[in-house]
């Protein structure tokens, strides 16, 4: 039974794989048996996670440089092709929004966005869809947002835009490549500890902590560990017949209040206080 969980002979891609889920995912995906190819632009971060896969026993290919490149992203395929030969998974993980009130959100910034999240992580889906549709299998499986289903009332809505377009990305090509052996499905965080700023925001502001934490039925905050589970399931045989689907991974925010439906009035009322 276990089995159906086994990895080994795929190859991974993982961009954002220097910390955070990124690194949890790669590392998950490593310990299954994959080898795996980091994508990220700290250099050293996707070094030390190469390293710690390499002490798996499974092959390991850190790549730098900005996903948002596709000039990099091109080269990149070309190397996992002449490497590997194949590409059995997609952990498209890494990407950057700009917040800040609508009213002021500057074009450059909102264009900056869904660069990053959505054109960048759709040319990469192009890049690992081609390969898995000529092997007739494959997973991808993108991050996105509760943020991409609700909003959230705390000035991302560029970022809430974006992150519902990756879920409407994942409809798409999951409709389109299901009968030809490749899953999409996406995985919606709330709020995940780790290296994307949201610890030292909520020790500069505990009201903002507490805030968060309320609207979480578990209890506490995501940890990057909590997404290895889910990554090796999705990637896996097990979970063959699972295309499309867009996935919660809040701790049951989504189900106790929407995502952000109790969140935005006290939001803006603590806003309107600044």
């Amino acid at each position: 039974m276990l089995d159906m969980f086994d990895l080994s002979g795929r190859v991974a891609v993982v961009t954002g794989s220097a910390q955070g889920m990124g690194r949890a995912m790669a590392l998950a995906l490593a310990e299954a048996g994959a080898d795996i190819v980091l994508l990220d632009r700290n250099a050293a971060g996707i070094e030390a996670t190469a390293h710690a896969i390499s002490a798996m026993g499974r092959k390991a290919l850190p790549l730098g440089g900005d996903v948002t490149d596709t000039d990099h992203i091109d080269g990149v395929f070309a190397t996992v092709d002449k490497e590997f030969g194949r590409v059995d998974i997609l952990g498209n993980v890494a990407g950057e929004a700009k917040a800040g009130p609508a009213e002021a959100m500057a074009l450059s910034d909102i264009r900056a966005t869904f660069h990053n999240l959505v054109i960048s992580r759709y040319y990469t889906c192009q890049h690992a869809g081609r390969r898995m549709l000529a092997q007739g299998r494959g997973s991808i499986m993108s991050i996105g947002s509760i943020s991409g289903v609700n909003s959230l009332g705390r000035e991302q809505s560029v970022y809430g835009m974006a992150m519902a377009a990756v879920i409407q990305m994942t409809r798409e090509l999951s409709t389109e490549w299901a009968g030809r052996g490749v899953r999409v499905n996406c995985i919606l965080p709330a709020q995940v500890l780790g290296a994307n700023g949201l610890g030292p925001r909520m020790e500069a502001d505990p009201w903002l902590r507490d805030t968060f934490l309320r609207g979480i039925p578990a209890g506490r905050f995501g940890q990057p560990d909590d997404i290895k589970g889910l990554s090796i399931w999705l990637a896996s045989d097990s979970a063959s017949w699972i295309t499309g689907a867009i996935i919660p991974m809040d701790g049951g925010n989504t189900a106790m209040n929407a995502g952000g439906g109790l969140l935005a009035p006290i939001m803006e009322k603590h806003l309107s206080k600044k």
